[in-house]
C-alpha cells in the first residue's frame, strides 16, 4: 500500500485545484477519478449547456429583433452541429487537463472507483492507498425522484441529453430549478415543444418571487409550464412518454405525452459511493458531507469542498473552496468560507443573477431599505426596448451594506460583478454609487438601483 502525502478524490475544478497546488509544494499527491477528467462544469455541466445556450439565445435575439425594427427570420438550425460544436468544446478542455496531469510530477493519477476500508485509506481496483491529508472533492450526480414507471422509461437528464443527435419534436421537463430553466429556453429556441412541470409553486423558488414570475411570464410565451405538479406515473407508449400529474392543491390530474422525458429534479452527493462513514466522515440527512467554515470535516486532516458538501453549488464556488481549504490545510492562520457571498446566474431568456439575502430573508434578522430599477430607467435599457427586466437591491438601514441584489434582464450575470466586488470588500453603497458609470452604458442599472432605496 501506498501512502502520500495527500490525497485528492476527484479531478473536476475543484480537486484538480487542491491536486495542483499540493504538486507545487513539492508533495507527494495521488489525485482519483471514476469518470472523466473535468468533473461535472466540463463534462456535463457548465461548459456544454453554456456553449449550448449561446446558440439559443442568438435564436431568441433574432425572433425579437421585430421590436427594434429589425425584420429577420431564420432559415434553418443546424442541431447536429450546434451539439458537434459543444462536444467539440468538452473535449478540448478534457484533452488540456489530462496533458495537465501528465505533465506533473509527483502526481499519480489513479482512474476508477474508489472507497475507503478504513481511516484515511481508499480501496480500487489497483489496490490501497492511504493519505496523510485528503480532500474529498467527489462531486454528485442527478437526483432522480421516485415515481412510477419512471425506472421502465428511457428518460433524460443532464449528463445523457448531451448525446442526442436528434432534436425532439416534444419534450417534457420534470423540475423547475436551474437545470430545467436553462435547457427548457435551449430546446424552445431549437423550435422543440417544451413542457415543464414544477412541483413547486413557482419556477426557480429560491429567487425573489419578483424575479421567479417575470421569469414564468418571459418563458411561457415560448412554452407550457404547470406549477404544483406533482409528477404520479410515468408510462412508454406509441408516441413517446406519457405522464400523469396532479395538482398539489386540487389534485386534478393532466395527462401529458412528449416524444422525450427528462428529469431535473436536483442533484445528490456522492459520498455513499465512497462510503466516507468508513473513515469516520459524518454526512447530514441528505448524505452531504458536514463541514465546517473552514471546509473542514469532523475527521481531523480531511477535508471536504464542491458539489459533495451540498453548499452553494457553483463552480465559482467550489474554486474558492479550494483555495481556502488547501489555505487552511497549510497555514495555522486559518479562513472562513464565506458562503452568502457567493454570487449565482441562470442562463435562461432573460438571464438571472443574484447575491446574498432575498427581501424575504433579509428582514427576518436586519432592518432594511429596499431599492428598484427597471432597465429602461436608463438610457441604454429603453434603446434596447428592455421593458420588462429590473433589479432589486436589499440593503441594512443602518450600515448601508448591500444584503442582496437580484436581477433579471439582458447581461444579468455580467451586470452583478460590481455589487459582488462590494460584498466581498464588506463596502457599503458607496464603493458602488460613488464611483463613476460610463453614460449610457447598461451599468448604469447598478447604481441606479442603490438611487432608489426606501
Amino acid at each position: 500500500m501506498k501512502t502520500y502525502d495527500v490525497i485528492v478524490i476527484g479531478a473536476g475544478d475543484v480537486g484538480l485545484g487542491i491536486a495542483f497546488k499540493a504538486v507545487s509544494d513539492g508533495l507527494t499527491v495521488a489525485l482519483v477519478e471514476k469518470g472523466n477528467v473535468g468533473g461535472t462544469c466540463i463534462n456535463v455541466g457548465c461548459v456544454p449547456s453554456k456553449t449550448l445556450i449561446y446558440s439559443a439565445d442568438r435564436v431568441t435575439e433574432i425572433k425579437e429583433s421585430a421590436k427594434l425594427g429589425i425584420q429577420a427570420e431564420i432559415t434553418r438550425m443546424d442541431f447536429p452541429a450546434i451539439m458537434r460544436r459543444m462536444k467539440e468544446s468538452v473535449e478540448s478542455g478534457r484533452n488540456s487537463i489530462m496533458e495537465a496531469i501528465k505533465d506533473s510530477e509527483h502526481l499519480d493519477f489513479y482512474h476508477g472507483e474508489g472507497h475507503f476500508v478504513r481511516d484515511y485509506t481508499l480501496e480500487m481496483s489497483g489496490g490501497k492507498i492511504k493519505g496523510k491529508k485528503i480532500f474529498i472533492a467527489a462531486g454528485g450526480r442527478p437526483l432522480i425522484p421516485s415515481v412510477e414507471g419512471l425506472d421502465g422509461v428511457a428518460f433524460l437528464n443532464n449528463e445523457n441529453i448531451l448525446e442526442l443527435g436528434k432534436n425532439p419534436e416534444s419534450l417534457l421537463i420534470i423540475g423547475g430549478g436551474y437545470v430545467a430553466v436553462e435547457y427548457g429556453h435551449f430546446f424552445a429556441a431549437m423550435g422543440t415543444k417544451v413542457t415543464m412541470l414544477q412541483r413547486n409553486e413557482r419556477l426557480l423558488p429560491n429567487e425573489e418571487p419578483e424575479v421567479s414570475a417575470l421569469l414564468m411570464k418571459e418563458m411561457g410565451k415560448r412554452m407550457e409550464i404547470h406549477t404544483n405538479a406533482e409528477v404520479r406515473e410515468v408510462a412508454q407508449d406509441s408516441d413517446g412518454c406519457a405522464v400523469v400529474a396532479e395538482d398539489r392543491h386540487t389534485g386534478a390530474r393532466k395527462h401529458i405525452t412528449a416524444e422525450r422525458i427528462m428529469v431535473a429534479t436536483g442533484r445528490k452527493s456522492n459520498a455513499d459511493s465512497l462510503k466516507v462513514n468508513t473513515t469516520g466522515v459524518e454526512t447530514d440527512g441528505a448524505n452531504f458531507i458536514k463541514v465546517n467554515d473552514y471546509l473542514e470535516t469532523n475527521k481531523k486532516n480531511i477535508w471536504a469542498l464542491g458539489d459533495i458538501i451540498g453548499r452553494q453549488m457553483f463552480t465559482h464556488a467550489g474554486d474558492r473552496e479550494a483555495e481556502l481549504a488547501w489555505h487552511n490545510a497549510t497555514h495555522k492562520k486559518k479562513i472562513k468560507m464565506n458562503f452568502g457571498a457567493v454570487p449565482h446566474a441562470v442562463f435562461t431568456h432573460p438571464q438571472i443573477a443574484s447575491i446574498g439575502l432575498t427581501e424575504e430573508q433579509a428582514k427576518k434578522e436586519h432592518e432594511i431599505l429596499v431599492g428598484k430599477a427597471k432597465y429602461t430607467d436608463t438610457v441604454m435599457g429603453s434603446a434596447m426596448r428592455e421593458e420588462e427586466g429590473f433589479a432589486k437591491a436589499v440593503v441594512e438601514k443602518n450600515t448601508k451594506k448591500i444584503l442582496g441584489f437580484h436581477i433579471i434582464g439582458p447581461w444579468a450575470s455580467v451586470l452583478i460583478q460590481e455589487v459582488v466586488n462590494a460584498v466581498a470588500h464588506q463596502s457599503d453603497i458607496s464603493y458602488i454609487t460613488g464611483s463613476m458609470h460610463i453614460f449610457p452604458a447598461l451599468s448604469e442599472l447598478i447604481p441606479q438601483t442603490l438611487n432608489n432605496l426606501q
